[in-house]
């Protein structure tokens, strides 16, 4: 739900009540919320839970549902209801120049230092975002015409509008609005930028094509670039805090280097002053704070590619081989060591004598562990192998370390390779690691030492945080408590401009009621005729005046008492059969019956009587009007 209601939620971390929530009702819930992102693109997952759930239980009540799952069904089967749903949700209540001490300072403070550093001509790009009904991006343009002037206006400044609500964008491209929407501008301004159209008035249409609408999820869709001021009034505080940042990190990128951003006034931005500097505090407005890219971009060093070096000839140059730094000792197919150098006579003992002498015989096969394993596996799968660190005891004082690596040097398929073995000796190193391993442990007693210390200090610091955060943890509950009272406010806004149109219309149809029941008696009482009606029971719903001069009751006494219960000087019994007929749907008669009756004044009269069926919708008899014409004396007929 991104909409720009100027409601009045304090801009704090989402709260649940302190009841432990169903665990049934809840997945519940979150199933609805994926169904809404996945069918409709309306992802509410991002929305505080405590608004989002008392929306969506409005709504259930309204279609008598109890349940989520219920609801869900409800959905899927009527798409009709989708529409319902949103437009309970997405709560629009907005209006011009809303909360006017900070739209004055936008206007008198804001809007010129936006414009001020400036080239003349250069263009002004402006976004709304969550602009409902249009009221505040129409505001943003007639703010800006009179900074501007209404010619360089148009050429100059684009007015972005965005909302998820379609049916809202539909009314704001209309940019229609009654009397009572345009109370807030100043004097002047409805003249000036809107135009009479029958009761109501419209924005100026050369003024209009500067301000475009388009749907736009703050959550979902990427913001609009380049902007020097973006107005999103009301509309973060439905988010929950991890949706706030990652909306509020799009702002950042979306504005300008000395771009302006305007919420509303239940917003505060207490944990992203990384993002944006404030301006002006109480009435929410922020510049963009300049930002080191945290990921220090730079130029890197080229490294240069190493080519590898090509394994050398079988055929082993002896004197190179003399006077290598590394120990090394060549075996022949046969295992027959061929040839070892001075490195190897020296450290390891490989003197002439060893020469022909099979491998595996030599005393250094047996004084280094592992060696005649390897030696062994090379010889079988024809792959090098490493041998790290490996002792070998020199005498009974010294103890060298080697890494060795055990080379085969190919031969013929069906007999096994010649094998190099070169020794590099890592005393040296395991040495220095031993030392520094001594230098480690010296280190982490002196840091223990000085971790002490700073354990003190932490106690300390420690002290002054849980101070911080109680004052923080008050705050946010002040915020919190604020919050809800805004969001329940708008709430009794919404419901009460729903009960003042329901009102607006029942006093309309009370007032066609009262003009259609004085029509029915004054054409009742300009009958000459007693005009009698009653429903399918005999109960009298109907009495005019002349009834009342004939039988001498009045309307209030007759209506609702039954007819042949009434005292009158009439013989019912003759009357009874004719309404019977009528009511049963055997026709009326084609002649009046003629009767005599005793009126008020006792006098004794002539009747003619006529009974007619009272039709209802469906053309069936819901009751009979009985007409009673007094005979003149002489009169052979009646009408």
């Amino acid at each position: 739900m991104v909409t720009d209601d100027d409601s009045e939620e304090e801009f704090a971390p989402d709260t649940e009540p302190d009841t432990e929530p169903d665990p049934g009702a809840e997945a519940e819930f979150e199933a609805l919320l994926a169904f809404l992102k996945e069918s409709r693109g309306f992802d509410f997952t991002g929305y505080k839970r405590s608004s989002i759930r008392r929306r969506v239980g409005r709504r259930m009540q309204q279609v008598d549902v109890s349940t989520f799952a219920e609801y869900l069904d409800l959905l899927q089967v009527d798409t009709e209801e989708f529409t319902q749903l949103f437009n309970t949700v997405l709560i629009n209540v907005t209006g011009f120049l809303r909360d006017p001490e900070a739209w004055e300072e936008l206007a008198g403070q804001i809007v010129p230092q936006i414009l001020a550093p400036k080239p003349r001509g250069e263009s002004v790009r402006v976004w709304s975002a969550g602009c409902a009904s249009g009221e505040e991006a129409y505001g943003l343009a007639m703010v800006f015409a009179e900074a501007l002037g209404i010619e360089e206006f148009r050429a100059r400044v684009k007015v972005y509008a965005t909302d998820v609500d379609e049916d809202a964008l539909a009314a704001a491209r209309q940019a229609t609005y009654g009397e009572k929407e345009l109370q807030a501008l100043p004097p002047g301004w409805r003249e000036r930028y809107f135009e009479r159209t029958g009761s109501r008035w419209t924005f100026r249409s050369d003024l209009r094509r500067c301000v475009i609408f388009g749907r736009n999820d703050l959550v979902q869709d990427a913001p609009i670039g380049r902007l020097d001021l973006l107005v999103c009034r009301n509309t973060l505080m439905y988010l929950n805090a991890e949706t706030q940042s990652r909306v509020l990190r799009r702002f950042h990128f979306a504005l300008n280097t000395a771009g302006v951003l305007f919420l509303g006034k239940a917003e505060m931005l207490l944990s992203h002053g990384r993002l944006f500097l404030p301006v002006d505090l109480k009435r929410r407005f922020f510049r963009k704070a300049d930002q080191v890219d945290p990921s220090g971009r730079g130029v890197g060093a080229v490294g240069r590619l190493q080519t590898p070096t090509p394994r050398a000839e079988s055929q082993l140059d002896d004197e190179a081989l003399l006077f290598s730094p590394l120990a090394t000792v060549v075996v022949t197919a046969d295992e027959v060591v061929a040839t070892a150098n001075r490195r190897a006579e020296a450290q390891l003992g490989v003197t002439s004598r060893e020469i022909g002498r099979r491998f595996t015989e030599l005393e250094l096969c047996h004084r280094i562990a592992g060696l005649r394993s390897s030696y062994e596996d090379v010889r079988r799968n024809r792959t090098a192998l490493w041998q790290h660190e490996a002792e070998f005891a020199r005498s009974s004082t010294e103890t060298l370390f080697f890494d060795i690596q055990v080379v085969p040097l190919g031969g013929q398929p069906d007999a096994g390779p010649a094998i190099a073995l070169f020794f590099t000796d890592v005393t040296r190193y395991r040495r220095m690691t031993g030392e520094l391993q001594a230098a480690h442990r010296q280190v982490e007693t002196a840091y223990e030492e000085l971790q002490s210390t700073v354990e003190e200090l932490e106690t300390t610091n420690e002290e002054l945080q849980s101070t911080v955060e109680e004052l923080e943890t008050t705050n946010e509950e002040l915020q919190s408590t604020v919050e809800e009272l805004e969001t329940t406010n708008e709430e009794l806004q919404s419901t009460n401009d729903e009960l003042q149109s329901m009102n607006d219309e029942m006093r309309d149809r009370t007032s066609q009621l009262d003009r259609a029941n004085d029509f029915l008696e004054s054409v009742l009482g300009s009958l000459r005729t007693a005009v009698v009606v009653v429903d399918n029971e005999l109960i009298v719903q109907a009495w005019n005046g002349r009834a009342d001069d004939l039988w001498g009751l009045r309307s209030d006494e007759a209506v609702g008492q039954h007819l042949l219960n009434l005292d009158i000087g009439l013989a019912t019994d003759r009357v009874r059969p004719l309404v019977r007929d009528v009511l049963h749907g055997d026709g009326q008669r084609d002649d009046p019956l003629r009767v005599e009756a005793i009126n008020r004044r006792g006098r004794t009269v002539q009747l003619a009587i006529a009974v007619s069926p009272l039709l209802g919708r469906q053309g069936r008899p819901d009751g009979a009007i009985i007409l009673m014409d007094q005979l003149d004396p002489g009169t052979t007929h009646g009408t």
